[in-house]
């Protein structure tokens, strides 16, 4: 997974293990976990760095420590990359993300197009108003509608909803790759070479600098 990043120009990788009941992730031990499989990538030259995180479910947010929210944030920061809950999104996802943020905690929303309802778009500019960035899986950017100008996720985007992109790539072996470049090429001819730019680099690396994010749009 590490070459399939380095081949797609990606620096860092954010390792986000499941934070739910039905993984048994152990967050005391990830620190040592991150720097063993980094060592062993730096061994063998894959120049990538791996970055601790996790993808917190939103059943058992409010069930972590303030250590075990901080150890799995992105690179030990103040942001936390939140699942919603299944089905459509809902009001309590959006209370969940203000009563995170007054445990000093930023939230970014995993793969919205997984929780799509009718009211989606108002539900992202619910969630946004809230301080929530949006983070859509780059596979669906690049592949839903490939063929229609029109499609829905473009309007998303031209409408500033996509904010964030991400692999969510699970194996080297099959399903999603360590691939972002075709979701930023689609979205090329929708949005700024900035705007662009603040979703591929700007905006990630301020977050794992652990730095406020706002969208100059």
């Amino acid at each position: 997974m590490a070459r399939q990043a380095v081949r797609d120009g990606i620096a860092v990788v954010c390792a986000t293990p499941h934070i739910r009941d039905d993984h048994d992730v152990r967050i005391e031990e990830l620190p040592a976990r991150v720097a063993a499989l980094q060592q062993e990538l730096d061994r063998l030259g894959v120049g990538v760095r791996i970055a601790q995180g996790g993808e917190v479910a939103q059943p058992a947010a409010d069930a972590l420590s303030d250590e075990h929210l901080r150890a799995v944030s992105l690179d030990g920061g103040c942001w936390v990359l939140l699942e919603p809950a299944p089905g459509p999104l809902a009001d309590e996802l959006t209370a969940l993300v203000e009563r995170l943020a007054a445990r000093g905690v930023r939230t970014i929303l995993a793969h919205p197009e997984r929780h799509a309802g009718a009211d989606l778009i108002a539900r992202l500019r619910e969630l946004i108003a809230r301080g929530c960035l949006i983070q859509w899986t780059a596979d669906f950017i690049a592949n839903s509608d490939r063929d229609d100008p029109d499609a829905f996720v473009l309007g998303l985007a031209r409408g500033g909803l996509v904010q964030l992109l991400a692999s969510d790539a699970h194996s080297s072996h099959g399903g999603r790759p360590v691939v972002l470049s075709g979701a930023i090429e689609r979205l090329r001819g929708v949005c700024s070479p900035e705007q662009l730019e603040w979703i591929s680099e700007r905006a990630p690396a301020a977050i794992l600098r652990g730095e406020e994010v706002l969208p100059p749009w």
